[in-house]
């Protein structure tokens, strides 16, 4: 009955899985861009829609994701070429995306955060984080077209980012992503708890407090608050990525994997709450300190933890560093967590289909990704960053995900996945699943592109001109999609791709 792949790894037990799930899902976007997201689509209200799409759209998505990866014992390219061999293109496209775009620019991001530990230190940036961070720090150019000079102390802080994704990924399934996130996630709730705490106590606390949790229930006949609902769920439970699939594949028989995907959800929603709390009391805190309304302090992504964040650590006096160190440590953690997921999901289709060993793969994609990240590291490295996000997020990911359950849901045997995870979960899915998966979550992904496609041919993203959009972002994207066919193309090196799938065998 387990039908398991001889010489595949396998966690050593079911909690280090889900850690690992965790780990993935729970990132930068769950610190700083949910908040915002509550904040200007109604507050309280907010998690109206949200909870929505977590139960109609993450979870159902989630369990399929699982579902693939357990059921055809495979990475994404290996389990979409179980599915059928002209999907095999299917299962490689995500991971070109996510290792040669979301991991390129995502491990600058966590360099930014890393460099910032130390500049905590001394409140580097003095009476005004902004101009120390868009114009020290990045040294941002006018526009995408000049790349100008590498910045140094960010191609530093990428080379360690990379060295500790090397490290744990070399070390394998068990002793490399399981140890890791069985130390990683509990010191990033650790950290995030003391640091909700702490901001509660600050003076003002309340007046962001109230402005995060305090409804707005006119916003919910809004149409786009609930794609943004529905994004930030798709987006922040790795969906699209393959990531879930790999990890999945290595789960032996006896798991529950439903249950495991509901708690992976729950606790990544869980965390995204509470680090609301502690993101708009340190807003409240800024608005009381320096008498201003809290609209004038909240900043949208970016601006919010390397500008608002550091400015209000300068409020805090003695204690600004500490705190400082702390809340840059917490998100370098996190994104670490979330990375080396997006570089594991790689080194796993390499290794089913081409044979590689873990050191070599995990070598040579690791050393290729910090070359790949250097781009991102220059004057208009936050432009270019800005564009393939973007694209990716949009284009990428949302057409994957929009692939995976057109095909498994009406070119596969969805109900065999569906029975395969009732035969080894506690909590059984009904057939209202199958078509979540077959009519619901297409149609709302297809509405999600279309809006945005619209949007895309009428108005140029954030002001970009046309040639940089199309010469990085649409053509990133095209790139990746090409590159996928051809690696679809090449002569499976490994037989793996001949076994059955586990739910063949009910």
């Amino acid at each position: 009955m387990s039908s398991e792949s001889p010489g595949r790894s396998t966690w050593k037990s079911r909690s280090g899985f889900i850690l690992a799930a965790i780990g993935s899902a729970v990132g930068l976007g769950n610190i700083w861009r949910f908040s915002y997201l509550a904040y200007d689509n109604g507050g309280g209200a907010f998690l109206v829609p949200y909870l929505v799409a977590l139960l109609t759209a993450g979870i159902p998505l989630l369990i399929l994701e699982f579902g693939i990866g357990h059921e055809r014992i495979g990475s994404a390219p290996l389990a979409f070429r179980k599915i059928g061999k002209k999907w095999e293109w299917l299962g490689w496209w995500p991971l070109m995306f996510t290792m040669f775009g979301v991991v390129l620019y995502y491990s600058v991001v966590i360099a930014w955060c890393f460099d910032f530990i130390f500049y905590s230190l001394t409140l580097a940036w003095g009476d005004n984080p902004g101009d120390f961070f868009f114009k020290t720090f990045l040294g941002l150019s006018s526009s995408p077209a000049e790349i100008g000079s590498i910045r140094m102390p960010i191609i530093g802080g990428l080379l360690v980012v990379w060295l500790i994704t090397w490290i744990i990924i070399v070390r394998g399934v068990s002793h490399g992503l399981e140890l890791a996130n069985r130390i990683f996630m509990p010191l990033l709730l650790v950290l995030t708890v003391i640091l909700v705490i702490w901001s509660l106590n600050l003076d003002g606390a309340m007046i962001g407090v109230s402005a995060y949790l305090n409804p707005d229930f006119s916003k919910l006949t809004d149409p786009l608050v609930w794609v943004s609902a529905y994004g930030q769920i798709f987006f922040t439970l790795s969906l699209g990525f393959g990531i879930m699939i790999a990890y999945a594949s290595y789960m032996p028989y006896e798991s529950d994997m439903t249950g495991s995907a509901l708690i992976t959800a729950l606790t990544n929603s869980g965390f995204s709450l509470l680090s609301g709390f502690g993101v708009f009391s340190i807003l409240g805190f800024m608005a009381y300190s320096q008498n201003l309304p809290l609209e004038e302090v909240v900043k949208q992504s970016i601006g919010l933890a390397f500008v608002a964040y550091p400015q209000a650590m300068s409020l805090l006096g003695g204690i600004g560093p500490l705190f400082g160190v702390l809340f840059f440590l917490s998100l370098t953690v996190a994104g670490i967590s979330s990375s080396i997921s997006l570089v594991e999901a790689f080194v796993s289709g390499i290794q089913d289909k081409f044979g590689f060993g873990r050191k070599k793969a995990a070598t040579v994609i690791c050393i290729i990704g910090f070359a790949g990240g250097i781009i991102f590291t220059t004057n208009g490295g936050l432009y270019w960053l800005d564009i393939v996000d973007h694209f990716i997020n949009f284009y990428g990911i949302v057409v994957a995900a929009l692939l995976e359950c057109v095909v498994v849901g009406w070119f596969f045997r969805l109900d065999m996945v569906r029975k395969h995870m009732n035969s080894v979960s506690r909590i059984q899915l009904g057939t209202w699943w199958n078509w979540i998966i077959k009519l619901g979550l297409p149609l709302f992904l297809a509405v999600i592109l279309v809006n945005q496609f619209i949007k895309e041919v009428t108005s140029a993203y954030e002001g970009y001109s046309w040639e940089s959009l199309i010469g990085i972002g649409w053509t990133w994207v095209g790139i990746t999609f090409l590159v996928s066919f051809v690696f679809a193309l090449q002569p499976w090196k490994t037989e793996c791709h001949l076994e059955k799938g586990r739910g063949e065998e009910l």
